[in-house]
C-alpha cells in the first residue's frame, strides 16, 4: 500500500488519473464526450481510455472499486476522489454539463463532486411535493 501523507506530483498525476478512468466507466453517451471536450488533453484521454461498465457503480462502490484499484484505504480513496471530482466541477464550466452528469449517475454522487444532492420527499399521495403559494389574507 502506497503511503498517503506524503505529497508528490507524480501521486497527483497518479491519483488524478485513477480517478478520472474510474469515472470514464461510469459515464456514456453525451455526457462522457462533452466533459471530455472540457477536460485538457492528456486527462480526456486518461478519461475515454475506459470502457464504460453497463452499470454505474454506486457512489460508496466507486469509492471502493478506485481504492482496491490504487492500493489506498477507502477513506484515501474517498479524499482523491473529491479533489480531483472537484476540479472537474470546474472545468465543466456550466452547472448543466454536471447536472446531465449527476442525472445519469445513481444518487449519491453529487457529494463526490462537492455538491448537496437535494431530493424533495414524495407527499402522502406519492407525488412530487412542490410548494404552493401563500394566499393573502
Amino acid at each position: 500500500m502506497r503511503a498517503a501523507s506524503c505529497f508528490t506530483w507524480e501521486r497527483a498525476e497518479d491519483v488524478t488519473r485513477a480517478v478520472l478512468r474510474a469515472l470514464g466507466r461510469q459515464l456514456t453517451g453525451d455526457e462522457r464526450v462533452d466533459l471530455a471536450a472540457c477536460l485538457p488533453t492528456e486527462a480526456a484521454l486518461a478519461f475515454t481510455s475506459q470502457i464504460p461498465d453497463p452499470q454505474p457503480l454506486t457512489d460508496w462502490g466507486f469509492v471502493k472499486d478506485l481504492a482496491t484499484r490504487t492500493g489506498t484505504t477507502p477513506a484515501v480513496a474517498r479524499w482523491d476522489t473529491g479533489a480531483v471530482l472537484a476540479v472537474i466541477c470546474r472545468l465543466a464550466g456550466t452547472a448543466a454539463l454536471l447536472d446531465r452528469i449527476l442525472n445519469q449517475l445513481p444518487s449519491g454522487y453529487a457529494l463526490l463532486f462537492g455538491r448537496a444532492e437535494l431530493t424533495q420527499p414524495p407527499d402522502s399521495f406519492g407525488q412530487d411535493h412542490a410548494p404552493r403559494p401563500r394566499s393573502s389574507p
